[in-house]
């Protein structure tokens, strides 16, 4: 059998084509129901902006008209934040510091708990036992937080926090440490979910290597896994941090709505979010410079989540693990 070698003319004309652009080629050949596909996509994918701008602009006008009459100096320092009262006080400190405490209190409870469940989870756990606790953490997810709030203010305080408190004075009925504690529980599932995909997503590669060079599961999972999967974990904390800063109704019903500068958590505090919420339903008149605190504050809210958000995209981009 002979073959026979081809023309030089369709060799030089095949040529050309293996540098074609092989995405112009796509183009040109894409059907009127791929073009509305792709708009329908970007459609979606614009929602998230939209809105952001939407509730930006909403936010923007009253929070520029209050600033135009209080001092951005006096907002961020003053200590007293009573708005209704006379003389008026506009000095956010007392709503920043009881935001952060009790999501302080949520991270010492989410974090440690989440993490070593995505541990167990995904280095430990049978398919078996996968599959049945991790709907079960997951389940906590969808509790309406009304439920939380009323659990720990009904149970945790007075059945926990003050029936087996040892040290000092007990806590009041309205404090920040059950508010705490409950919200920690409730972002947990956060943690220990997002957690354990990103440990889930290292490649088996590494493990199996690490475990032929003698070391055992703990040292594979501490030295190995968790390393390889820092950028993962660090947008399941921040985002759980975002959770915990945003989280309205258990701060409002078991924290208490008096604005108190301390950090003491077994007093009453009083959040920016349940600030917002106990305003909103109040009877201010709209217009006026009290009614444009709700909007002060929320946009005060929309910058530090803002901010939570930008830091943990450098993080996540620093520690970044791209495997093959």
């Amino acid at each position: 059998m002979s073959f026979s070698a081809p023309a030089p003319g369709a060799v030089a004309s095949a040529a050309p084509m293996r540098g074609r652009d092989l995405r112009a080629i796509a183009h040109r050949r894409t059907r009127p129901g791929e073009a509305l596909a792709k708009f329908f996509l970007f459609a979606c994918a614009s929602v998230s902006v939209v809105t952001t701008i939407g509730i930006v602009l909403s936010l923007l006008r009253p929070a520029v008209q209050f600033f135009s009459k209080v001092s951005l100096w006096d907002y961020l320092t003053g200590t007293d934040w009573s708005p209704l009262f006379e003389p008026a006080g506009y000095g956010v400190r007392p709503l920043l510091i009881g935001s952060l405490v009790i999501t302080f209190i949520a991270l010492i409870v989410a974090v440690p708990l989440g993490l070593g469940a995505a541990i167990f989870l995904s280095e430990y756990a049978g398919d078996r036992s996968r599959r049945f606790l991790k709907p079960l953490l997951e389940l906590l997810a969808g509790i309406p937080t009304v439920v939380y709030g009323f659990f720990a203010l009904t149970f945790v305080t007075p059945s926990v926090l003050q029936k087996f408190w040892f040290w000092g004075r007990e806590p009041d009925i309205y404090n920040a440490l059950a508010a705490g504690l409950v919200m920690g529980v409730m972002i947990l599932p956060t943690v220990g979910s997002l957690a354990e995909d990103a440990m889930g997503a290292v490649p088996q590669a590494l493990r199996s290597g690490s475990l032929a060079l003698g070391a055992n599961r703990f040292q594979t999972t501490v030295k190995v896994v968790l390393p390889a999967a820092l950028s993962g974990l660090v947008a399941a904390f921040v985002l759980a941090v975002s959770r915990a800063v945003g989280e309205t109704m258990i701060v409002t019903i078991a924290a208490g709505g008096q604005p108190n500068l301390t950090l003491d958590a077994r007093q009453g505090m009083q959040t920016m979010t349940s600030f917002i919420a106990s305003a909103g339903m109040g009877d201010l008149p709209q217009g006026s410079n009290e009614y444009r605190t709700i909007f002060a504050v929320g946009i005060t809210l929309f910058v530090i989540t803002l901010a939570l958000n930008v830091g943990s995209a450098k993080l996540v981009r620093r520690f970044r693990e791209v495997y093959e």
